[in-house]
């Protein structure tokens, strides 16, 4: 799956709970994704939220700024990168429509994310907080231990992205893309993104259960179990790796699907 720092989802939880708290910051973040998701909504609340954009967005077009950072224009837009750096492949915006993945594209986008330049400092970090819980005492310590970790988290990282992104897609015909949903409240919102490692969509667009995800995952902490050392390939320690494999990507889900509004607002950045 794309890798996304767990320090960064905690960031996105904290934009995303703000409307409940009153903030006003994220209000605005999201005002243009929210009115333009409300097309049937009575004249005086429409009224309300184009006043409250107008002031924010002096064009009344939500084109591209006078001053040429086009913000407006980017609400709900996924980019291929986050910040540049992390890779956001598979994250389709808001209302696009996109043809079916063929059995290639399937490959290429999980080939993309298994050995992009990033997972190379993601499992760099992985490998060294590894190390310093001593989370695996048969690797042991210094340069040689650490080693065992980083190849061991590469390993990791390509045997599931091929898994839950390839071979499960292709031979259950599903969807490995994330769709953002892009409108309603944050609570809705963290829980639609949250809830698609237990739902995706069919090849021909039809909800289903993600079995891409759960078993695609417990398959590759299964596989895992054919390079560790033999302490760590009981039942237990097979289903910790399995739980925090699906728990990442859930959180991931909940960046991805909060990133168009934090790029719309701070970052500008565009594909």
């Amino acid at each position: 799956m794309d890798r996304l720092s767990p320090w960064l989802c905690l960031l996105v939880l904290t934009f995303a709970l703000a409307p409940a708290r009153g903030s006003a910051l994220f209000a605005q973040a999201t005002s243009s994704v929210a009115s333009d998701s409300l097309p049937d909504a009575p004249d005086g609340g429409v009224t309300a939220q184009s006043n409250s954009q107008d002031r924010a967005h002096p064009s009344a077009t939500g084109s591209a700024s006078p001053t040429g950072n086009g913000a407006h224009s980017l609400a709900g837009v996924q980019t291929k990168r986050i910040l540049g750096i992390v890779p956001n492949f598979r994250s389709v915006s808001v209302n696009q429509k996109l043809p079916p993945q063929s059995v290639k594209e399937k490959f290429m986008e999980s080939t993309q994310d298994a050995f992009d330049y990033s997972d190379l400092i993601y499992s760099g970090i992985l490998a060294g907080i590894g190390q310093a819980e001593n989370s695996i005492p048969e690797f042991h310590q210094g340069a040689a231990g650490y080693a065992r970790y980083y190849w061991h988290t590469l390993a990791d990282e390509a045997d599931e992205d091929y898994q839950v992104e390839f071979f499960f897609p292709v031979l259950l015909h599903q969807d490995p893309r994330f769709y953002t949903l892009g409108h309603g409240g944050a609570i809705r919102r963290t829980s639609y993104a949250f809830s698609r490692i237990f739902i995706t969509r069919t090849d021909s667009s039809h909800e289903t259960f993600n079995a891409s995800e759960i078993v695609g995952a417990g398959a590759a902490s299964g596989i895992s179990d054919l390079y560790y050392p033999s302490q760590e390939r009981t039942w237990t320690k097979t289903g910790q790796r399995w739980l925090l494999n699906v728990s990442l990507d859930g959180f991931t889900y909940v960046f991805q699907e909060f990133w168009p509004d934090l790029n719309n607002r701070f970052f500008h950045e565009k594909n």
